[in-house]
């Protein structure tokens, strides 16, 4: 049993309800338990009785009372599996900008940002080696699949979190896509308006176009240049984010995403022959939305390299779309 605390909030805190503080800094407190603390007056907040739902304020103190929990010391480090060596070097080197509330990597293809049945190699068991010197342990703040390639930002405090989602579910977040297709979209630029469902079946989770029953699911695409008719390079961006909404919204179009195994057809897997290599040409290239604390952040991935090697083999110019926010 510890004796009496005070813990001050700290700055990454700010904003955060206090049940949450508790569950973040005494893992082994059930809810239960810190509601009757609450209730009794012995958990206290600036000298004050406060409620499990009150948002905290950085600088504040906390007063908590003696625990007959067995972790009672704030939590450090999450229980992920140890990183390998050479994951850590590609994380680091993945580092596209970083200030102290933000990390932008550049996600490699073929890597899962969450764990799942059978996957237990992913960017989110992985995130401690990316907190470098920081309280806070880094959070996912919106996802990629597996296969797609690019941005992805992670939030290093609370409140960078908080901020980072709340841009993404106002929708003030702009995320552009670079896209390989087979054949030529009619017409070349365009809105894509197709409600999308996700049906479960004997190969797992697949996502198709229903208009009735689907989620509203809308995408800007634009070309930027083509090759004999065969491929096109699509700049294509998400107005809502749907799970492989630009994939399936491709395929509607009649020009499916070149190594697209799930939603291509047999022309967008044997598109170049053995010119290319294997993959999903499909990248996360920019993002742009508000900083966390104020201003704008704007972040540009470069091409893996599958697709660096795609744009070489067609003879696409990467710099003919120098400016990745141009009005679609």
């Amino acid at each position: 049993m510890s004796d009496v605390q005070a813990h001050a909030v700290a700055d990454s805190e700010d904003g955060i309800r206090l049940d949450r503080w508790f569950k973040r800094h005494f893992p082994a407190l059930n809810h239960g338990r810190l509601e009757k603390l609450l209730r009794t007056g012995q958990i206290r907040l600036d000298g004050g009785r406060a409620k499990s739902n009150t948002r905290l304020e950085a600088g504040q103190t906390i007063r908590v009372p003696p625990l007959d929990t067995e972790a009672p010391a704030p939590v450090t480090k999450s229980a992920s599996p140890r990183v390998s060596d050479a994951d850590i070097d590609a994380l680091h080197e993945a580092i596209l900008y970083m200030d102290d509330d933000v990390i932008a990597l550049n996600k490699a293809p073929g890597l899962a940002v969450q764990g799942g049945t059978g996957t237990h190699r992913h960017l989110d068991g992985m995130l401690d080696v990316l907190r470098f010197d920081a309280p806070d342990r880094p959070r996912l703040v919106h996802r990629l699949d597996r296969d797609t390639s690019g941005v992805i930002l992670i939030a290093r405090t609370v409140r960078a979190a908080s901020d980072l989602a709340a841009a993404f579910k106002a929708k003030t977040a702009r995320k552009v896509y670079w896209a390989l297709v087979a054949g030529s979209p009619r017409p070349r630029d365009g809105v894509i308006d197709l409600a999308l469902e996700k049906q479960a079946g004997p190969r797992g989770e697949r996502v198709v176009a229903d208009e009735d029953e689907g989620q509203t699911a809308i995408t800007i695409y634009r070309t930027v240049d083509y090759a004999g008719g065969k491929v096109t390079w699509l700049v294509m961006e998400p107005l809502t984010g749907r799970t492989h909404q630009l994939r399936v919204h491709a395929a509607a179009l009649g020009t499916p995403i070149v190594g697209d195994t799930k939603y291509g057809s047999r022309d967008a897997l044997s598109v170049g022959g053995d010119g290319l290599a294997k993959g999903l040409q499909l990248h996360a290239r920019a993002i742009r939305l508000p900083r966390p604390g104020g201003g704008v952040l704007e972040v540009t991935a470069p091409l893996p390299p599958h697709m660096a090697m795609a744009w070489r083999f067609f003879g696409f110019e990467q710099g003919a779309e120098s400016d990745p926010f141009r009005a679609s």
